[in-house]
């Protein structure tokens, strides 16, 4: 089975000249959702890592059960005001003006490996802000996972240093 079948191309969404592409339509497939999963496991299962982190929302999606696989933590990277202990937080900048996430200052701790993940690399800007998330808290990214990645957007750019794996290519 080909993973890329399941994820249905939905046009002018969220607004005109947006092509969404859309994971819910691979996620009623639990084949294809465990194909997911067992192709970003089998890409980092033998690298060391620590903890999975995953982005909000989407990246939970994926985060959480390759954590569980493997058998480590997942932290949460959220958006600001989600979390309820002590943060810390990183900004990007989106197309006018700028945004941010955060995770729990005690999530990680020095020297931990830390695998992010979330479910589309377009810009980098969002995945770049978590590499410097973890990083603050003299923990080390580990590799970087993605179920989507939009190659014209040219996202890896932001995140050239890192070890990235990419299952859907458009």
């Amino acid at each position: 089975m080909n993973i890329q079948d399941t994820i249905r191309a939905i046009p002018d969404f969220p607004k005109p000249g947006i092509l969404f592409r859309d994971i819910s339509t691979m996620l009623l497939r639990p084949d294809a959702f465990a194909q997911a999963i067992d192709g970003m496991h089998e890409h980092f299962k033998d690298k060391g890592i620590d903890a999975v982190a995953g982005i909000e929302s989407r990246g939970f999606i994926f985060a959480a059960p390759l954590a569980l696989k493997m058998n480590i933590p997942f932290i949460l990277i959220r958006k600001p005001g989600k979390l309820p202990a002590e943060t810390v937080s990183a900004e990007y900048s989106l197309e006018y003006g700028t945004d941010s996430i955060q995770m729990h200052k005690d999530a990680v701790t020095p020297d931990m490996k830390v695998l992010l993940v979330d479910d589309l690399l377009a810009t980098g800007g969002t995945m770049e802000a978590a590499c410097r998330l973890v990083t603050t808290q003299n923990a080390a990214v580990a590799g970087i996972a993605f179920l989507i990645e939009l190659d014209a957007l040219n996202g890896r750019e932001k995140l050239k240093d890192q070890d990235i794996f990419t299952l859907i290519h458009y």
